[in-house]
């Protein structure tokens, strides 16, 4: 069965795209708990991120580091924090939350309904500090 990120994978649903490879995507969550919300999957469909063999994992975990550079870079924060959940969605994925404290992270808390007009220039300034990023490299 189709998971909305394996929609969002192959075009069928739109998302606010910042990074993306031959295997992995990250893009913006809807309801974000702070602006710069950004979520990391593997193109291939794993509902278990444990499940994912080591070089896919590995490789996840390297894109995820260049993604929070970039959200770093834009939302100047104390730390861009790492979560992995897994339940909402039977695809894997790891939150990346710009965090300048501990409830930064709380996902019981609402969440931010953001415009598409904010939501689109968050997207495309973490996708150019994301540039940045690699290009300094």
């Amino acid at each position: 069965m189709s998971t909305i990120f394996s929609k969002i994978v192959s075009g069928e649903v739109p998302a606010y795209k910042v990074a993306e490879s031959i295997d992995y995507l990250a893009f913006l969550d809807v309801s974000p708990l702070t602006r710069g919300h950004v979520l990391v999957i593997p193109k291939k469909e794993t509902d278990y991120i444990f499940d994912i063999n080591d070089d896919q994992y590995m490789g996840m975990w390297v894109f995820a580091k260049i993604v929070a550079q970039g959200i770093k870079n834009v939302f100047p924060c104390r730390k861009v924090g790492i979560a992995v959940v897994g339940l909402e969605v039977a695809h894997a994925h790891i939150h990346l939350i710009p965090l300048n404290e501990v409830d930064d992270m709380n996902f019981a808390r609402p969440k931010l309904s953001l415009p598409s007009d904010e939501m689109t220039k968050i997207a495309e300034d973490i996708r150019e500090a994301i540039s940045e990023v690699t290009n300094a490299e």
